[in-house]
């Protein structure tokens, strides 16, 4: 089964415990604490509703450890695989009152990962044959960013810088501070390379044709071309094969399933797109109980 790296599981930890805290609140699960006895035992099993990518098992396998240790969950898919309505995902066994109270919470975590896992491999196949990668930003949900990235892996994406402290960009906005210098992307960029170890890596984003000639010149690891459509893509292209073909181009901005084959026939590096984790809707899957 893939598996959490450290960084993930903690982050994964940290989230089951406020969702377990905001669905149980002080006293638990009212219903089943009426209605089924402390002892009595069950079993359940996780089963897709849709066809979609799946992803988050191990958030689900975390969330019943936690609530209960005498749950147990025996894995019948793995995350990144490609499931179909009515595949059993998971088959889940214990006491039936706590199965019932961390169902939602492993649901949430699965349905979520699993919709951005299931929409990025819709983007990976739109540009399937064409040497592109699809990579995911930082638009993501408070808190759950690293198991977002982790999900669009799953679907077969590539995930761009994690934060602000592990990669450098210098943005528009970096630009106009320096607004008083002759050459302020040239600036930016002795700033930063004088300032941190060359292997960090450096992007610059601009918006037109004449900025990406001026950001070549002072050669940074790649450029982030904002907005632009494929027609200028595929100039930026020859440009940057002409000047700088050590350079990686990056398209973004308002990139849709749609479009995404274009901007990567213009010969791109790579495309990034917010909507992999701001906009995936959730994968549809239920727990059905076993009698």
């Amino acid at each position: 089964m893939t598996s959490f790296s450290p960084a993930e599981k903690a982050a994964c930890c940290r989230l089951i415990e406020l969702a377990l805290k905001e669905d149980l609140g002080s006293v638990g699960d009212l219903t089943s604490e009426a209605v089924l006895a402390r002892d009595q035992g069950g079993q359940a099993v996780l089963v897709a509703r849709r066809p979609g990518v799946l992803a988050g098992m191990p958030a689900a396998l975390e969330v019943f450890k936690r609530f209960d240790l005498g749950l147990s969950l025996e894995m019948q898919c793995e995350d990144g695989c490609l499931v179909q309505p009515g595949d059993r995902l998971a088959l889940i066994q214990g006491p039936l009152r706590s199965l019932l109270a961390a169902e939602r919470t492993a649901l949430n975590f699965v349905q979520r990962l699993s919709g951005i896992a299931t929409l990025t491999r819709r983007y990976v196949e739109a540009v399937a044959g064409l040497p592109v990668k699809i990579c995911d930003t930082r638009k993501t949900t408070p808190g759950w960013r690293l198991l977002e990235k982790y999900a669009v892996r799953c679907g077969g994406g590539h995930n761009h810088r994690m934060g602000l402290y592990d990669g450098i960009l210098i943005k528009d906005n970096h630009l106009a501070a320096l607004a008083g210098h002759p050459d302020p992307v040239g600036e930016a960029v002795r700033l930063v390379r004088q300032k941190y170890d060359a292997s960090l890596p450096l992007e610059v984003e601009v918006d037109t044709l004449e900025q990406l000639e001026i950001a070549l010149k002072a050669k940074p690891d790649m450029v982030l071309l904002d907005n632009m459509n494929p027609d200028q893509l595929r100039q930026a292209v020859r440009l940057r094969n002409e000047t700088a073909p050590s350079v990686l181009l990056e398209a973004s901005g308002g990139v849709t399933l749609e479009t995404v084959r274009a901007l990567a026939e213009s010969g791109v590096d790579r495309i990034s797109v917010g909507a992999l984790t701001h906009s995936a809707p959730a994968l549809d899957i239920g727990l059905d109980y076993l009698p």
